[in-house]
């Protein structure tokens, strides 16, 4: 009688964790998609705005990601770094909780493109 308990509790982790380990791809899958849309881009504000527009449309449904390209080098052979941040709901589990998720991404700048700040 106390096995059943404890098997659908053991299920229910199993379910979460595998949704959380999901939900990280999916949030650095993210990240890299923001920092390759803004690369492309001359302008840091254009570079803003294509990494958020990326970053959405990676998680469209799943929560809304907050991107920054703080410790980006904007610089002909620099680099853009794309933090991409979402809430993971885990009310489904019964928990009632959330959980912050975070991806990182760094990409190259081209050496000979020209960039503007």
């Amino acid at each position: 009688m106390l096995l059943a308990p404890v098997f659908l509790l053991f299920l229910l982790f199993l379910v979460g964790a595998g949704r959380m380990v999901e939900a990280q791809g999916e949030v650095n899958g993210a990240a890299r998609d923001a920092a390759r849309a803004a690369s492309v881009e001359r302008t840091r504000s254009d570079a803003e705005t294509a990494a958020d527009e990326a970053a959405k449309d990676a998680l469209s449904g799943e929560c809304e990601p907050e991107v920054s390209l703080e410790g980006s080098e904007w610089e002909e052979g620099g680099r853009v770094r794309a933090q991409v941040t979402c809430s993971l709901d885990l009310a489904f589990l019964g928990f009632g909780a959330a959980k912050e998720m975070t991806g990182d991404s760094v990409v190259p700048l081209e050496l000979y493109r020209r960039v503007e700040n």
